[in-house]
C-alpha cells in the first residue's frame, strides 16, 4: 500500500495559474455555478412556513432530517426549490451502475461506446426524473401533516399544494442535474460530486459554531470540545491515508520480435485500491436505515407497534442501529466491490496484451489471485468504513450534537477534495505539455 504522500507529492504548482488560461476560465465557471446552486437553496417551495421548517429543523437537527438537510446544504430545512438536491440523480446513477452487471442488454450497451454511454445517460435521466416524482410527492405528503408548536408546516393544504411542490422540487433537480452535467463538461471535477460537496461545506462553519457555544455555555465540556476538533482532524488524516493506499501488483510483459526489433519485456504495476466501493456502501447502509425512521416521521406515530418499536431501535446511537449499519456497510462493500472490479475480465485483459504476474501462470490461475487480493483489500476496506462512520454516530447518540455530520459527509468531502486537486494537476501538467510542445515548434522553425 501506497500513502498519500507519495502519491500527492508533486503538489500543486501555484505558480503555472498566471499562465493557465484555460484552467483560470474552468475554476470561474465552476465558481459560478456553485454561486447559482447556493442561490437556488434560499428560494422557497411556495405555500410552506419558514417559521414552522426551522422550528422542526431545530427539533430533528440530529435525526433524519439532519442527515438529508446536511447534504442538500440546509435547504430542505429551508424546504427550498433545491430540497432535493442532486440526490436522485446519484441515486439513478448508482442504480443504473449496478443493473450493467445484471442486465444483458444495458452491459452491452455499455461495450458500444460513445453511442452506447449516451443511451445510458439518457436512461439514467429518466430514471431521475422517476424518482424526483416519488420523493417529492412523499415529502408534499409528508410536509401537509407536519405540525409543531407554532403551527402547521402548510399554509393552505390540498391538491395544488402537492401538485405545485412536486413541480418545483423536480424542476430543482433536473436543473442541478443539468447544472452538474455543465461543471463536469466546462468546469473542474465531477459536477455531481462537487454540488454535494459545496452543500456539506457549507453546513460546516454553523456546525462548528454550534459546537463552539454548547461549550461557552457549559453544555459541553472545553474538555470535549478540544477532543472533537482533534479527533476531527486525525480522522480526516486517517481518511485521506486510506482513500490513497492502494496494492501495486507487478505487472510484466513479455518479450516480442517484430522483424528485426524486440518489444516489450519492461514491467509496470496494476494499481488496487484499498477501498474500492468508495463512499456507495455507506450510502446505501444509510437509506436502507432511514426507511423505517422516514415512514414513521410521516406517520407522526400513528403507523403499527411494530413500526414504531422498530424505529426506535434503528434510531441513533442506539445497540441495534449500530450493528445493522456496520453490517450493511460490510454487506454492500463487498458486493459493490464484485460489480466494479471483475478478476476475469482483468485477467484476460493482461493476457491478451501479453501481460502476466510472476510466479502466476494466466488465465484462471491470475483471475484467482486478483480475487484473493480483492477479498484481502475489501476486507481492510470495509473496516475502514465501519470505523468512519460509526464514529460520529457515537458521537450524535452518546453526547446528543445538536446536528448531523456523518461519515458518509467526511468521506464525500475528502474524496471530492482529493480528486479536485488530481483534475487541477491534471489541466497544469497538460498547459505545461502544450507550452513545451509550441516551443519546440518554434525552434524548429526558427532552424
Amino acid at each position: 500500500m501506497v500513502s498519500a504522500a507519495e502519491q500527492l507529492a508533486s503538489g500543486l504548482n501555484f505558480g503555472a495559474f498566471s499562465k493557465a488560461t484555460e484552467l483560470k476560465k474552468r475554476i470561474w465557471f465552476t465558481l459560478g455555478a456553485l454561486i447559482v446552486f447556493r442561490l437556488g437553496t434560499y428560494i422557497p417551495v411556495p405555500g410552506v412556513d419558514a417559521n414552522v421548517m426551522a422550528h422542526l429543523m431545530a427539533q430533528n437537527g440530529g435525526g433524519v432530517l439532519g442527515m438529508f438537510d446536511m447534504f442538500t446544504g440546509g435547504a430542505l430545512g429551508r424546504m427550498t426549490v433545491f430540497a432535493l438536491n442532486i440526490m436522485p440523480y446519484i441515486s439513478a446513477s448508482i442504480i443504473m451502475q449496478l443493473m450493467q452487471a445484471a442486465v444483458p442488454t444495458l452491459e452491452a450497451l455499455k461495450k458500444e461506446g460513445a453511442s452506447g454511454q449516451q443511451k445510458l445517460n439518457q436512461y439514467t435521466r429518466y430514471l431521475t426524473v422517476l424518482i424526483a416524482l416519488v420523493q417529492s410527492y412523499g415529502i408534499a405528503i409528508g410536509l401537509e401533516s407536519m405540525h409543531s408548536s407554532v403551527g402547521p408546516a402548510v399554509v393552505d393544504p390540498g391538491v395544488f399544494f402537492i401538485f405545485t411542490t412536486v413541480i418545483t422540487l423536480v424542476g430543482g433537480t433536473v436543473f442541478l442535474m443539468w447544472l452538474g452535467e455543465q461543471i463536469t463538461a466546462r468546469g473542474i471535477g465531477n459536477g455531481s460530486s462537487l454540488i454535494i460537496f459545496s452543500g456539506i461545506v457549507a453546513a460546516l462553519p454553523g456546525a462548528f459554531a454550534s459546537i463552539l457555544q454548547l461549550g461557552a455555555t457549559g453544555a459541553l465540556s472545553t474538555v470535549f470540545v478540544l477532543g472533537f476538533f482533534i479527533l476531527a482532524f486525525a480522522v480526516v488524516t486517517f481518511v485521506v491515508f486510506m482513500e490513497r493506499a492502494q496494492r501495486r501488483v507487478l505487472v510484466q510483459y513479455a518479450k516480442r520480435q517484430q522483424g528485426n526489433k524486440m518489444f516489450g519485456g519492461e514491467s509496470s504495476h496494476l494499481p488496487m485500491k484499498v477501498n474500492t466501493s468508495g463512499v456507495i456502501p455507506p450510502i446505501f447502509a444509510s437509506s436502507l436505515l432511514l426507511i423505517p425512521a422516514t415512514v414513521i416521521g410521516f406517520s407522526k406515530g400513528a403507523g403499527p407497534g411494530w413500526l414504531q418499536f422498530l424505529a426506535r431501535q434503528l434510531s441513533h446511537g442506539q445497540p441495534g442501529y449500530m450493528t445493522l449499519y456496520a453490517a450493511l456497510i460490510v454487506f454492500f462493500a463487498y458486493f459493490y466491490t464484485a460489480v466494479v472490479f471483475n478478476p476475469e475480465e482483468t485477467a484476460d485483459n493482461l493476457k491478451k496484451y501479453g501481460g502476466f504476474i510472476p510466479g502466476i501462470r494466466p488465465g484462471a490461475n491470475t483471475a484467482k489471485y486478483f480475487d484473493t487480493v480483492l477479498t484481502r483489500l475489501t476486507t481492510i476496506g470495509a473496516a475502514y468504513l465501519v470505523l468512519v462512520c460509526l464514529i460520529p454516530e457515537f458521537l450524535i447518540g452518546e453526547y446528543d450534537i445538536p446536528f448531523y455530520f456523518g461519515g458518509t459527509s467526511l468521506l464525500i468531502i475528502v474524496s471530492v477534495t482529493m480528486d479536485t486537486v488530481a483534475q487541477i494537476q491534471s489541466h497544469l501538467l497538460a498547459h505545461q505539455y502544450e507550452g513545451l510542445i509550441r516551443k519546440g515548434r518554434g525552434r524548429a522553425r526558427a532552424r
